[in-house]
């Protein structure tokens, strides 16, 4: 939600003369005076961002300059969007507009729930000029009024567009972060990303996107109750996230369920379908129906009620409840009734994961590029084209994404892009998207296990095999993918064979040969 789109750009001044016009006259100096209060809170953030290229990942994207919005926040901190400042190189902050652009840099950030906290490199007389806006302690209620300032893209002045609270609900970010957001009808455009949303003279959340599709009128914010859950967590300098489930459940609303699971009609609650461990010591068991967590009623929806009638979805909870990594919850298991005590984590371990700000990591043999498969990388199945075949090869990109990590697979290891230009590769097909099952016969567990096996590799030949239902075995002269790997590199201006995390696997000295079973049969 920075700015990629133009719209009509509205000054603060015309802002002020349409609230003015909308409100009662008794009313209008009263909502004048506090947005003018509200704005001087709110400034505009300018970031050069330098994107990772998942499909060279030896390089970086070319420079992005993007706009956002942010507000003061108490210890001379500003509030803003992740995506407002993830990679970026270069961040200015802008309060007034044709004022100067203070350099500022990121001190605490949350891709998963889109948060972000900026300081700035000298603040000088800065914040007493621009305070802290105080924010809500409570939801707010539906069909509040709410104004949404920010600096959307089109002007440089600050923009206040205003509509009602229309839902609070509890659904993903992103992946594997879920919290609650609220749905407003203001206008939410590109750049007003990270600006604060009022009810009264309160800050009752951010704003950080629109609803995809062309919708107009339908904003979403990320409530204070999530604010205040980050900045809690990154007091320490560092941000842990929040505790979540991550077990496969189904709601008990259809009665034929219910007559098998032989539950009396006064049980409400979801079944679990799939625990998210199978071992003996896991608390959760398939067909387990959750009543209760804490002491919170859960109806056959898997909701439960908040703030008066206010119904969400009851692993909003989790991050309420949650202690020393444990959440509380009533079961009925076989028509009886247990309390039991479930293990919660931040993190979600599966075989592709997210670059989380980071960049990815590669390694080059020969005319080959190797990487960890990602997010990020696995954006190429939004093409239906790319997914249908991979579907058809049974990849597991495709259907092992979500897997979670063995000792036998830690990760998924991809050919990121295509052959570069050599005859080498004389006959064989691109296997740009493949994944590597294993190199001379052994598996290959992840990355760093892929270049060792290569770096000790001894014999004339070696081989890579793919995790796939179609395809090739590639065959190379082995010295000879060494000898070339330099002169690829200069011809394709490639300065590093390796990310520093790969290189130092294979510039270590050489091992004994560990002791690696050879590969029986296909997948994880």
């Amino acid at each position: 939600m920075s700015n990629h789109r133009s719209i009509r750009p509205r000054s603060l001044l015309c802002a002020l003369c349409a609230l003015w016009t909308l409100l009662a006259l008794p009313t209008a100096p009263a909502q004048a005076a506090t947005a003018d209060g509200v704005s001087k809170s709110v400034v505009k953030i300018f970031a050069t961002l330098r994107y990772p290229d998942p499909y060279k990942p030896w390089t970086k994207q070319a420079p992005t300059d993007v706009s956002g919005s942010g507000v003061v926040i108490e210890g001379q901190r500003i509030l803003t969007n992740a995506h407002v400042v993830l990679y970026a190189g270069q961040i200015q902050v802008q309060a007034d507009e044709g004022g100067d652009k203070l350099p500022a840099h990121v001190v605490a950030i949350a891709p998963g729930i889109d948060l972000a906290v900026l300081a700035l490199d000298h603040a000088g007389s800065f914040f007493s000029a621009h305070p802290p806006l105080a924010r809500a302690s409570e939801l707010p209620k539906i069909k509040d009024a709410v104004l949404a300032y920010g600096f959307p893209t089109g002007g440089s002045s600050l923009s206040i567009t205003k509509g009602i609270v229309s839902r609070i609900e509890f659904v993903p970010y992103n992946f594997p972060v879920s919290g609650l957001r609220i749905q407003i009808d203001a206008a939410i455009n590109p750049g007003n990303s990270g600006g604060p949303a009022v009810v009264g003279d309160r800050m009752i959340g951010l704003a950080f996107s629109k609803l995809a599709g062309g919708a107009e009128n339908i904003g979403y914010i990320i409530p204070n109750e999530e604010i205040e859950l980050f900045l809690a967590d990154v007091a320490d300098g560092r941000y842990d996230g929040k505790p979540a489930m991550y077990d496969e459940l189904q709601t008990l609303e259809n009665p034929a369920l219910r007559a098998y699971l032989k539950l009396a009609d006064s049980i409400h609650g979801v079944v679990v379908h799939e625990p998210l461990e199978t071992g003996a010591a896991y608390p959760l068991k398939k067909w387990d129906v959750i009543t209760q967590i804490g002491d919170h009623r859960i109806d056959d929806q898997g909701m439960v009620k908040i703030a008066g009638d206010l119904r969400v979805d009851f692993h909003y909870l989790v991050q309420k409840i949650a202690s020393g990594g444990h959440v509380p919850l009533t079961i009925v298991r076989a028509g009886r009734t247990e309390r039991i005590s479930l293990p919660v984590s931040a993190e979600r371990p599966t075989l592709v994961r997210d670059l989380d700000g980071g960049y990815p990591s590669y390694f080059i043999y020969g005319p080959l590029v190797f990487s960890k498969a990602t997010w990020q990388f696995l954006n190429v199945l939004q093409k239906p084209n790319v997914a249908r075949a991979l579907g058809l090869m049974a990849s597991p990109l495709l259907c092992a994404a979500l897997d979670p990590p063995t000792p036998r697979r830690r990760e998924l290891v991809v050919v990121s892009s295509p052959f570069f230009p050599h005859q080498l590769a004389l006959g064989y097909s691109d296997p740009a998207g493949s994944v590597v099952r294993s190199v001379d016969g052994i598996a290959v567990r992840s990355l760093d296990d892929l270049v060792a096996i290569l770096r000790d590799a001894k014999g004339p030949f070696v081989t890579f095999e793919f995790d796939q239902r179609t395809g090739e075995t590639f065959v190379f002269p082995r010295q000879a993918m060494v000898d070339a790997t330099e002169g690829i590199l200069t011809d394709n201006d490639v300065r590093a064979q390796g990310s520093p995390d790969t290189m130092a696997v294979w510039n270590a000295g050489r091992t004994a040969a560990a002791a690696r079973a050879p590969v029986a049969a296909r997948g994880p």
